[in-house]
């Protein structure tokens, strides 16, 4: 299989029901993007595909064949993208574990939703989860980020 991980092609011939998340992490070695429950619910996982957000515990590799995908750790690599900037200036971030995931999906959000109103945040955010409670940081952040992505 052939895929395309932040910018750079990539082949993989192991077993086609292996989750996207695993090869991210273990064989890639982007640590970024986290495991947290299995079955997305969480959000920890989220990396986008060709552009939008998916959950890559239970995409299987067979799905990402064929597709670029984007993790957190390319998400800022010629300088912090405006989602981060805002995350940052807000200080978003309590313990940071599933910020990564919280991060990707705003950016993919942001991207066919450049206003969202307070509803629409929530629906789009719903499922990412923050065991810390920071959602009304997030919120702020993602409308503080809101227009400022190309």
């Amino acid at each position: 299989m052939k895929l395309k991980v932040n910018g750079i092609d990539r082949s993989f011939d192991g077993d086609p029901d292996m989750p996207l998340l695993w090869y991210v992490r273990d064989i890639l070695g982007l640590t970024g993007t986290k495991f947290g429950c299995g079955i997305a619910l969480c959000g920890a996982c989220t990396v986008h595909k060709n552009g939008e957000a998916i959950r890559s515990c239970i995409t299987p590799m067979s799905a990402a064949a064929g597709s670029e995908i984007r993790t957190i750790e390319d998400l800022g690599a010629n300088g912090l993208h405006p989602v981060q900037q805002a995350w940052m200036a807000l200080n978003v971030p309590q313990c940071g574990y599933c910020q990564s995931g919280q991060i990707m999906q705003t950016v993919s959000f942001l991207k066919t939703t450049p206003h969202p109103t307070d509803q629409q945040i929530d629906d789009a955010m719903a499922g990412n989860i923050c065991r810390c409670g920071t959602y009304q940081r997030i919120r702020q952040a993602i409308k503080s980020a809101a227009g400022k992505i190309a």
